[in-house]
């Protein structure tokens, strides 16, 4: 992959995060389903941030967390999303370059504001999302750069692309793009309600090859063979994905291949402060492993160790060198 000028190239929903710390109780008062993520309007974020205790805010979005990650391992990264020409929207890119990633997409000069994610963390970890798509859902096939899908090692997609129409046909044709040119095409499924409104269509993206690499955790998985036993879901993802990655949170991941399956331990950790992420950056370690030409593994272990780092603290990027963790770990950069 010597050739490629980029290592992984994501495309998703560029998403302002606004995190804040909640009880259940807020949750149930405002009609939220723990752990998942609905797309909200305008006046319902606002009637959502209006209650919302003291926030931390910084710029988020499923595949760009993951292409951070990359950054932060040492790879060249770029992203593809879009946002408004508007205050949130000129700190969004400033952040995503400051992290070391090309980010060329041209920002909307009217329409939407720029998309924004308000999540709520519960004192067990777990997040709860609530996401106003804004600009992000005006990614259009025209924003896809064909140059730059061609010298991508990889392009990573995310699930939730799949809501907004236009992005879902520059998915598929950054996906043709690729493959064209004889690239990795990867996706993450990104959400279990995100499965339940796409599952056929998500299986035909597998079927069909149109999607090479699959990421998904267990919940995702039930979601899309509709099954609750795992094995059998697994038998079933290794018949219809080329290679398929499984996260089960405290109980690690398995790399899933028709050839057969490798089961590797989650990264020991001190306590889990917010989960936000977690599956974001297990991509960017295991996808950072494949470019490297590591072995299934050592991916998985990048990713369980990429993973255990931005669970320890709020938000879901990482907040030290990925690259150097690693190191210390002694697995290959």
């Amino acid at each position: 992959m010597a050739d490629a000028k980029y290592d992984v190239l994501g495309i998703g929903n560029a998403i302002f995060d606004v995190l804040v710390k909640a009880d259940e109780a807020f949750l149930e008062a405002h009609g939220m389903a723990k752990g998942g993520m609905a797309l909200i309007d305008e006046a319902r974020a606002a009637a959502i941030y209006r209650d919302m205790g003291p926030a931390t805010e910084m710029s988020g979005g499923s595949a760009a967390n993951t292409i951070v990650g990359i950054a932060s391992l040492g790879a060249r990264a770029a992203y593809v999303g879009k946002v408004r020409d508007d205050q949130i929207g000129r700190m969004y890119a400033h952040d995503i370059r400051a992290a070391g990633v090309a980010f060329e997409t041209r920002p909307a000069a009217g329409g939407p504001a720029t998309g924004c994610s308000y999540i709520l963390v519960t004192a067990d970890g777990e997040r709860t999302m609530n996401t106003y798509l804004g600009a992000a859902q005006d990614l259009t096939p025209a924003d896809i750069d064909e140059g730059e899908i061609a010298a991508a090692a990889i392009t990573y997609l995310e699930g939730y692309l799949w809501d907004p129409k236009n992005a879902k046909e520059a998915f598929v044709k950054a996906a043709a793009i690729a493959h064209g040119a004889g690239r990795q095409v990867a996706l993450t499924l990104s959400d279990a309600f995100c499965v339940d409104r796409y599952r056929d269509e998500f299986l035909d993206l597998m079927r069909k090859r149109t999607v090479d690499l699959i990421f998904a955790n267990e919940a995702e998985l039930h979601s899309l063979y509709q099954t609750g036993d795992f094995d059998t879901a697994l038998k079933q993802l290794r018949a219809d994905a080329k290679l398929g990655v499984v996260t089960r949170s405290e109980k690690g991941c398995v790399v899933a291949s028709p050839d057969g399956v490798i089961a590797v331990p989650a990264y020991p950790i001190e306590a889990i402060v917010d989960t936000t992420g977690a599956g974001d950056l297990f991509a960017a370690g295991f996808l950072f492993g494949v470019v490297r030409n590591a072995g299934h593994e050592n991916a998985g272990r990048l990713g369980a160790l990429a993973a255990a780092e931005v669970i320890q603290h709020i938000g879901a990027r990482p907040q030290v060198s990925l690259k150097e963790l690693a190191k210390q770990a002694g697995l290959p950069v």
